[in-house]
This record gives C-alpha cells, sequence and structure tokens, in this order.
C-alpha cells in the first residue's frame, strides 16, 4: 500500500508540474518606446510635453494621430494620454491608471480638424491649445 501512494504521488506531481508549463505562456512584450507603442515605424513625434519623470508625445503617421504619455522609469504613479478632436465635438479618448510604464496609445484620425492632447504623470498636468490643424 504505502508503494502505491508513493507511486499515486510522483504521478500527481508529475502531472502538476507538466500542467504548470503547458498553461505558463510568456507575458505580452511591452513596447520599447513611443513610436512602437502606437504602432511602429510610420509614427513619428511631433510634438511633445515634459512632465517631470515622465514625457507625453504626440506622434503622426501621415493619418492617424497618436497620444502615449510615457514613464523616465517603470513604477506605479499614476499616468494618463488623451486626445480630443474638434469638428462638431468628437469628444475626448483616454487611457489612463497605473500602468508601469506607459498610457496609451491613444488614437484619433483629424484629416482638416484641430486637436488637443496631453498626459499626466500623478498629479502633473498638461494639455495642448487646440492646434495641429490639418
Amino acid at each position: 500500500m504505502r508503494r502505491f501512494k508513493q507511486g499515486a504521488a510522483l504521478a500527481v506531481a508529475t502531472v502538476a508540474a507538466l500542467a504548470g508549463t503547458l498553461t505558463t505562456g510568456s507575458p505580452a512584450l511591452a513596447a520599447s518606446s513611443p513610436i512602437s507603442a502606437c504602432g511602429g515605424g510610420s509614427y513619428h513625434v511631433i510634438d511633445k510635453h515634459d512632465l517631470g519623470k515622465a514625457t507625453v508625445y504626440l506622434l503622426y503617421n501621415g493619418s492617424t494621430n497618436c497620444v502615449v504619455t510615457w514613464k523616465d522609469s517603470p513604477n506605479s504613479t499614476h499616468v494618463w494620454a488623451g486626445i480630443w478632436i474638434y469638428a462638431g465635438e468628437e469628444g475626448l479618448r483616454q487611457d489612463g491608471g497605473k500602468f508601469s510604464t506607459y498610457a496609451g496609445p491613444v488614437k484619433g484620425s483629424a484629416p482638416g480638424k484641430c486637436i488637443r492632447w496631453g498626459g499626466t504623470y500623478g498629479t502633473t498636468n498638461y494639455i495642448s491649445p487646440w492646434e495641429h490643424c490639418g
């Protein structure tokens, strides 16, 4: 009986170990820059504002604006990124929370329209005037 219990315990431990290796996947890779957060090489920085320990970036790829608030180093401080598109008041698009490295991307297409964009790091905020009118 003792031999059966040892064998059963070994089998349970082996199954548990295998199940752990099969269900554990690699974590999603975070973006390595504001450009990669927006989707890659076709985006370029057209404006930015320093928030102390973070920077809010406005990027553009020829048709779509993208806003990202990027921290200087990973931490749990609250960050926020947002964009408003002016034309019939399309409203605010935003992303915020206690993210490790950045908030966003927040995207909006605004051909022939003005935008406001901004970001927050902790209690430091920036909201642009209406600008970058297409």
